[in-house]
Order: structure tokens, then sequence, then C-alpha cells
């Protein structure tokens, strides 16, 4: 039986007091700050225990490859398919000024569409907000139109760098114009991995993955990017009932923040193997338009070099720019800037 009263009193003196654990509790100790799915010790964990296996594996890779390529019918197969094929006799050799220039302008506006769609992806409650003046009720966030504008201007580069390609025959050094392409792209590979990397001069011709890989970021990715992002953009229409059936918006949600990672992974590798395989001569192909049929020239002319340090400082300072201090009043040019 439960008792309905106070406690009566006891008959017998008192000999047990309660203690201090009977009235003070020590404090819970505060959960560790995670980082994602993580604390800060397990990311470390993760990056040594990881970053170790990586290089084991990439190790056993290596050794690997080079026995494969030892082999008699392997050491054919790399001089029927060293890694290139020629390419048509019409095609140009060498840079154009313009080429120089469309490749900055799109890694500058790529980088900055990148860290803007990251914002918009982890932002959760958007403090400014833009409306166009012509649609009250087409209020986003200033980040989302920020990462729209740039998409426009993004596209905008791309058209004019494609019509460009082919007007001046600079597409036969991107699309594949043979079936050879794809053994001689395995050969470049296996010779990538082997650490004894194809010889090559990009002034004249590419390799065959980097064809591959600039053809299909092109002409594949690209136009991924900008119909999975004109789709969950303001400027899809809303009403179209049968189209927005045949494209439903979460198939564009599934592929736009992948196509993003392919970007992101093509710059890192882009970047290290424009750096590994002859720096200066690399930047002065394509910064400084210059170059030359011997491989060896311009290995030191630092002119390319300069010019990319300096499109890496305009970069960074648009990377700090843009924040709503910055991005506001060019927003109020087309249309109201407004807060929570």
């Amino acid at each position: 039986a439960v008792a309905a009263g106070p406690r009566p009193p006891l008959t017998v003196p008192r000999t047990v007091w309660p203690g201090v654990a009977a009235t003070v509790r020590p404090a819970p100790k505060p959960e560790p700050r995670r980082i994602g799915p993580f604390t800060r010790g397990q990311w470390a964990g993760v990056v040594i225990v990881g970053g170790g296996g990586l290089l084991v594996a990439a190790a056993l890779a290596v050794f690997f490859v080079r026995w494969f390529l030892s082999l008699d019918f392997m050491q054919d197969f790399l001089v029927t398919y060293p890694g290139e094929y020629h390419l048509p006799d019409t095609a140009p050799v060498g840079f154009p000024a313009w080429l120089g220039w469309q490749h900055f302008f799109n890694a500058f506006l790529m980088v900055l569409i990148i860290r803007t769609g990251l914002q918009v992806r982890t932002e959760k409650r958007p403090t400014v907000f833009w409306t166009p003046r012509g649609d009250k009720k087409g209020k986003t966030s200033l980040t989302i139109w920020l990462h729209q504008a740039l998409d426009v201007l993004w596209l905008a580069n791309g058209v004019i760098f494609v019509v460009l390609l082919f007007v001046s025959g600079q597409w036969m050094r991107i699309v594949p114009t043979s079936w050879e392409v794809f053994p001689n792209a395995l050969s470049a590979v296996l010779q990538y991995i082997s650490l004894d990397w194809p010889t090559e001069n990009g002034w004249v011709n590419y390799n065959s993955i980097q064809q591959l890989a600039y053809f299909a970021t092109v002409f594949i990715a690209a136009p991924l990017a900008a119909l999975t992002g004109w789709r969950m953009g303001a400027l899809w229409p809303k009403n179209a009932t049968a189209l927005n059936k045949a494209y439903p918006v979460e198939w564009a949600r599934t592929l736009h923040f992948p196509v993003m990672i392919y970007f992101v992974a093509f710059i890192a590798v882009h970047v290290a193997l424009v750096m590994s395989t002859g720096a200066l001569r690399n930047l002065n192909h394509m910064y400084a338009a210059q170059g030359s049929v011997d491989p060896n020239a311009y290995a030191d002319n630092w002119t390319g070099f300069w010019l990319f340090i300096a499109s890496i400082v305009v970069t960074a300072g648009a990377w700090i720019a843009a924040r709503p201090l910055v991005v506001a009043p060019v927003a109020r040019l087309f249309g109201t800037v407004s807060g929570r």
C-alpha cells in the first residue's frame, strides 16, 4: 500500500544520515561538438586511418601497374597506343587569346557558383531576400538570387565559348575524332598510375584521357548542371503540368548536387596535373597564349604563372565579397532587397 500522508516518525534513534551524493549530482559532461556525423577526434581518426589506407592502396596499384606494363604484350600495346592519336590535318595548333580569357572567366564563375550553391544547400533561415519588381510572389533569398545570376553569366560565357570553339576549329582538340581515343585513354590512365607519365604537349594535342575529360565536362556535365538548375530555378514554368510531370523536380534535385561534386573533383585533379606536369609551360599555354611545338619551350617563362596568380587573387577577392553587404546594391538594380 502507498502511504497517503507524511511518513510517521522513527520509533528508534536515527543512526544513518544521507551523504553528499544523496543531494548533489555531478553535472553531466557536455556532448562533444560534432562536425557532420563525427566529432573532431573521430574525424582525425578517419583521416589518419583512411589516408593511410589510401596510401597503401595507391602504392599497391603503382607496383601492380608497373609490373603489368612490363609484360611483352603490354609493351606492344603502349607502342601502338602511346596515349594520344593524331588530330585531323585541319586541327589548329596552340591556344588563341580568347580561349585564355574564357578559361579564366569560366573558372572564376564556377568557383562562385560552387560557393553559393553550398550556401543555398546549407542555409536554414535566410536573413536577406530579393523580390523581382514585376512579381511580388517571386520572393527568394539573396543567396539564391546570386547563385542564379552567376548561373546566367556562366551559361552566356559557355554559349560564347562553344560558338568560338566550332568557328575556330578548336573543337577538334576536345571532341574525339577517332575510335582510337578509347585504347589511347586506357594507355594514358595506366601510365599515370604507374607514375611514368605520358609525354605530351598540350599546345599541339591533348592526350586521350584529357580529351575525354574535357569533352565530358563541356558537353555532358555542363548541360546537366544547366538543365537541373533551370528545373529548380524561378525561370521554370510552374503551371506547365505536362512538362512538370515529364521532368519532375525530384530528378533535378537528385542530379544537381552530384554534378557539382564532379566539377569539384575535376577542378582538383585538373589543377594538380597542371602543376605537376610542367607548371610554367602549362600556365603559359592557357594564361599567356604562349607555346611551341617543342614541348620544352617556355618551360622557364613566368608570364603565365603571374597571370595565374592574378586570377587567383581576383577570384579570392570575389569569394570574400560575395556577401549581402556587397551583393545587395547590385541586386537592387534588378529588384527589391529586404530583410526578414
